[in-house]
């Protein structure tokens, strides 16, 4: 079988507070896009090994041991019956982002996974261990917006799209460590709700609709904060880094034409 596993953008990203378990609340809406990884999952003769796990496109270093895809096989065939499987990833999110590609393939897996099992968990298992893997996988199960609270793993509808507009993804290749990013946040409740925020009207998000992560990277990765102008200057009604980075996008109303500065960082564009 052959599935898509798709890239998510942050629109907003609000850091509350640190939590006792060394986790920290937050609140942000995760979007899905239309650029995906593609993974292939088959069935192998019985005689065969449990697992073969292959990729090819763009390249990333992970012992087995450390693979969130090889996690996810493990998680499941832990509790499940499994067929021996070959999994084949074609990787065209690229990693470190801030798109949640790692996370996007995980949840793929498992959910493709289990539709092979000789008892297949129920949803609400499989979400659990997406939880398990990770704090944004659990998004991941579904393809439409959601509010994402707690350390990531509540999720709630909310009231926004994208369909009328185009979506800039730009990667200008700088790799921020999460933890690195955390420990330069000073956490704080907000005045106003992010789903307050996120339902007004696009053009309104401009210095409304926040990223957190935004301030202390940009004082130490001045590109981005240079790419961010750039994609306002070319005509975005918004734009924001993803995540903690180093991704940026930018939403507008129709296909822009990029100048240079924007153009050479461009990893996908289309409709959102």
């Amino acid at each position: 079988m052959i599935y898509f596993s798709p890239a998510k953008i942050n629109l907003g990203l609000q850091i509350l507070e640190r939590r006792a378990d060394g986790f920290h609340n937050l609140r942000s809406v995760m979007y899905p896009t239309a650029l995906c990884d593609i993974i292939e999952i088959n069935q192998l003769p019985e005689e065969d090994i449990p697992i073969r796990f292959s990729q090819s496109g763009i390249r990333f270093e992970a012992h087995m041991e450390k693979n969130l895809c090889i996690k996810a096989w493990k998680l499941l065939a832990s509790e499940r019956a499994l067929p021996n499987v070959a999994i084949h990833l074609h990787k065209q999110i690229p990693v470190g982002a801030g798109l949640g590609g790692g996370s996007s393939n995980a949840t793929t897996i498992l959910r493709g996974l289990n539709l092979l099992a000789s008892s297949p968990a129920p949803p609400e298992r499989v979400a659990e261990l997406a939880g398990q893997l990770g704090s944004d996988c659990p998004f991941f199960l579904h393809n439409v917006p959601m509010m994402m609270e707690g350390r990531g793993e509540l999720l709630s509808q909310v009231n926004v799209s994208l369909d009328k507009f185009y979506l800039v993804l730009l990667f200008p290749e700088i790799h921020i460590s999460t933890a690195e990013a955390y420990g330069a946040l000073s956490p704080a409740i907000p005045d106003l709700h992010l789903r307050q925020l996120i339902e007004a009207p696009v053009n309104q998000w401009k210095n409304l609709v926040i990223n957190d992560f935004e301030e202390s990277t940009f004082q130490k990765h001045h590109l981005l904060k240079e790419l961010k102008r750039s994609l306002y200057s070319a005509g975005a009604k918004f734009a924001s880094m993803s995540g903690s980075g180093s991704s940026l996008y930018g939403i507008f109303e129709t296909l822009p034409e990029l100048p240079e500065d924007i153009q050479r960082y461009v990893i996908w564009k289309g409709p959102a």
